[in-house]
């Protein structure tokens, strides 16, 4: 029998948040735990070596979310866990070509290809994959994000918007009126903005990322 590898776990890990809709920060709140948990840095020692999570912390976290053993297990294994399903992916660059989204804000046409994902309440789900250093340090190149419109959107939560011009943006909510959106930008380099709702065509957030 092959030995499990660190990374398996990890992505187990990261699954089993996905499978929630949390982050694996979000996780680890749920399940009690540190907040920083289960972050990258958390994930090797000091001197380079690879870090297994705590039997508990794992423990902890099936509890707070109802999984149960049998299919943690599912989820260490490379194929995709049990329960997933396909869910549309496009390029986070290309997302505000014609012809992506309907008025709605949900996936259309057929230049989308498919990831596999745990099932989500939402069977509008997508996923979006970012490219080049625009989000940075939120989103590094490469990063898959994956987007419900139907989850709630709270202050604080980070969100893909399109705007009636066809431009698609991510940021975070710093806060809505009944007239605009304030965002928060996730890079450096750019200056917090409002956007007036009647300029808004949809508003989606993000439930979980890749990294």
């Amino acid at each position: 029998m092959a030995m499990l590898t660190h990374a398996q776990i990890w992505t187990a890990l990261d699954r089993l948040a996905a499978h929630a809709g949390l982050s694996p920060s979000g996780l680890a709140k749920r399940a009690g735990l540190d907040p920083t948990t289960f972050n990258k840095s958390k994930r090797i020692t000091t001197d380079g070596r690879a870090r297994w999570p705590s039997t508990e912390s794992v423990a902890k976290s099936l509890d707070a979310t109802g999984v149960s053993f049998d299919d943690f297990v599912a989820l260490v294994s490379d194929g995709p866990p049990r329960g997933s399903r396909p869910i549309p992916l496009v390029g986070f660059a290309e997302a505000g070509g014609a012809g992506h989204f309907d008025d709605a804000g949900f996936p259309a046409g057929k230049d989308w290809d498919e990831i596999a994902f745990p099932q989500l309440d939402d069977d509008h789900a997508y996923a979006l994959e970012i490219s080049g250093p625009s989000l940075q340090p939120a989103y590094r190149d490469g990063t898959i994000i994956v987007v419900s419109p139907a989850a709630p959107i709270r202050r604080g939560d980070r969100i893909v918007i399109m705007t009636r011009t066809g431009d698609v943006s991510v940021a975070e909510l710093k806060r809505k009126t009944v007239k605009t959106i304030e965002l928060k930008p996730l890079n450096d380099g750019e200056n917090e903005r409002a956007v007036p709702l009647a300029d808004l065509a949809w508003i989606a957030r993000i439930l979980w990322a890749s990294q």
